[in-house]
């Protein structure tokens, strides 16, 4: 039986309930297809911090390093905030990124047939959203330097360098492409090319690109335009490829179409075996212990992750389907809650989403 490691980082607030979840579901997966997954804990973010004075201890660090895969929690709380910069727990979350060279994040966002009502946005504009937001991850303004703040004139001043490679640009540009010749085949790469000159670059390369995909249907698009566009025709767009700043906005505004953070996942990857899986919702510290938060995104991250990391196609398929299923059948967590349906607590929802691959064994 071949055995994967995984390391297993819970993170802060809910973090540990929305990973045990996605635990007891990777694993009646591994179950019904006879493969071994072992998982490794260890600490990242404020409890990290706790325990080390650091959020990314090393130890955490050469674990993630060495596991065939990571799956996150979450990090952060309100007790940390005032805490320097270099040490608050978010900081682990940009430094993992960079020591694993996650340079490619894939965030889909899917509007689910049984939720469409609780979209903030009418049902005819949201129903059969199926979108796949690939931001690239290492560079851009949370990486350039030269940042920082100073004295400048007498008063202060502060600056972050917005910078890419065409090196980075045309990896990140291949891997989109290749996710798009599995989906619809269509691509719209988001800049703002008319007043930066990054952007411009950008644009030159991923068009470049293109010419080695004739069948990707290639177009782009103004990140003001594009922010108006998601809320006004969102199915217009199946993969949608960005910058780190423009991503980590578009992918959080995406997210809203299906009415709730916690319904979805996000995949990390590298040129090289490593990938981090985590939801792109928060520690939300005020539900830590209540058994109320959502732990679709984490076990839907726990699906990407077998899809990504082992190509386990039909795996990831179980488990997309056995939460589709739970929801078909009325059950619902706080965030997505709906007359007439029955509201379980996220230990509960994780068991009923087993239950339903079980049922399949």
């Amino acid at each position: 039986m071949t055995t994967y490691n995984i390391a297993l980082l819970a993170g802060d607030g809910t973090g540990k309930e929305v990973t045990d979840e996605a635990v007891k579901v990777l694993k009646a997966v591994s179950n019904k297809y006879s493969f071994d997954l072992n998982f490794e804990p260890a600490l990242i973010g404020g409890c990290a911090y706790d325990k080390y004075k650091t959020p990314l201890p090393e130890s955490t660090l050469n674990l993630a390093k060495a596991a065939d895969a990571v799956l996150l929690g979450a990090v952060g709380d309100w007790k940390y905030d005032t805490l320097p910069a270099e040490v608050r727990p978010e900081k682990a979350l940009l430094g993992i990124r960079k020591e694993l060279k996650l340079f490619a994040n894939l965030r889909p966002a899917a509007v689910y047939p049984e939720l469409t009502s609780i979209s903030p946005l009418k049902e005819n504009v949201v129903a059969n959203t199926d979108i796949m937001i690939i931001r690239e991850l290492t560079g851009d303004v949370y990486f350039g330097t030269p940042k920082g703040i100073e004295v400048k004139n007498g008063e202060k001043y502060g600056y972050n360098n917005m910078c890419y490679f065409e090196s980075e640009i045309r990896r990140i540009a291949h891997t989109a492409f290749k996710v798009a010749l599995k989906r619809n085949k269509k691509i719209c790469s988001v800049d703002k090319a008319n007043v930066l000159d990054v952007s411009r670059l950008w644009r030159e390369i991923v068009t470049e690109v293109s010419k080695e995909y004739k069948d990707v249907e290639l177009t782009h698009m103004y990140v003001d335009n594009a922010a108006m566009q998601l809320i006004r025709n969102p199915k217009q767009f199946d993969v949608i490829l960005t910058g780190n700043i423009f991503g980590d906005i578009l992918s959080d505004e995406a997210s809203m179409l299906s009415g709730s953070l916690g319904l979805l996942p996000s995949a990390s990857l590298s040129d090289a075996k490593n990938a981090m899986y985590e939801p792109i919702h928060g520690s939300a510290p005020d539900l830590k212990g209540k058994n109320t938060v959502n732990p679709i995104a984490t076990i839907l991250s726990g699906a990407m992750l077998l899809k990504y990391s082992f190509n386990m196609n039909e795996a990831h398929e179980d488990i997309v389907n056995a939460v589709r299923k739970a929801l078909k059948d009325g059950y619902r967590t706080q965030d997505i809650k709906q007359e007439g349906t029955q509201i379980t607590g996220t230990s509960q929802m994780g068991d009923i989403i087993k239950g339903n691959i079980e049922l399949n064994n």
